[in-house]
């Protein structure tokens, strides 16, 4: 392994907690539809952050499942480039 990566031993969770005992301000970055479904669905989602791309595709794995239940989330960032992207939409989830 190099840099600071390591193999995951633990459940999700377990290696999450893990992550947030850390050291550092504590922000995990999630990636692929996958992992981020399993992620959100235990839970353990506090904050997101989608970046916005002015194209539209279809196909692939849903990022956003169907879910049981709602998530209600607020609104803390926006920014936007001249190139009309959307940088940032940063939601915080509601508890």
């Amino acid at each position: 392994m190099q840099g600071n990566a390591r193999l995951a031993s633990g459940g999700l969770a377990e290696e999450i907690e893990w992550l947030r005992a850390g050291p550092g301000e504590g922000d995990i970055a999630i990636g692929g539809a996958t992992l981020a479904a399993e992620t959100a669905a235990s839970g353990l989602i506090d904050e997101y952050r989608a970046k916005v791309y002015p194209v539209l595709v279809g196909g692939g794995i849903p990022f956003f499942p169907q879910r049981e239940r709602r998530v209600d989330l607020e609104l803390v960032e926006t920014r936007t480039f001249d190139s009309k992207v959307v940088y940032l939409l940063r939601y915080r989830v509601a508890r």
